[in-house]
């Protein structure tokens, strides 16, 4: 009487390898765009708060009678966002990193915020004389992609 095969052949061995490896190349390229398209998307979601709350404080001082923008957004390196010290802006701010997808503040004023995706860091600017939030001239295309 003949024994009965228990296990898998050289062949069919190389053939679940390849079709592994086919199902790879096409799924990796797709997962790099997806968590680009995630940076992206929380970068467009945090300067839409960003600006929702220039506004808010905006029209909280002109109820008070103050026709002033705050003058600057953060007040310190490690939470950004959060206000000028005395008038809070995003409740709990933004953390600062040096990681893909992170804000950091460029300089000392706080008015210069630099935002990372992928490999590009798009810049910022805030003006205290007019409350605009915007992205400094000659960015590169994915950087677009955060105001468009």
């Amino acid at each position: 009487m003949r024994l009965k095969k228990q296990a898998f052949t050289m062949i069919e061995l190389v053939f679940v390898i390849v079709v592994l490896g086919i199902l790879s190349a096409v799924a990796i390229p797709k997962f790099a765009a997806t968590r680009t398209d995630a940076q992206i998307s929380k970068g467009r979601a945090d300067i839409s708060s960003v600006r929702s709350s220039i506004i808010s404080e905006r029209q909280s001082r002109l109820i008070q009678g103050d026709n002033s923008w705050i003058n600057k957004l953060s007040h310190s390196d490690d939470i950004l966002f959060d206000g000028n010290g005395t008038v809070e802006l995003l409740m709990y701010g933004i953390k600062s990193g040096t990681k893909n997808g992170h804000w950091s503040a460029s300089d000392s004023t706080y008015k210069k915020y630099t935002y990372k995706v992928s490999d590009s860091d798009c810049n910022f600017t805030y003006s205290s004389d007019n409350g605009t939030f915007k992205m400094d001239d000659d960015q590169d295309a994915i950087c677009d992609q955060l105001v468009n």
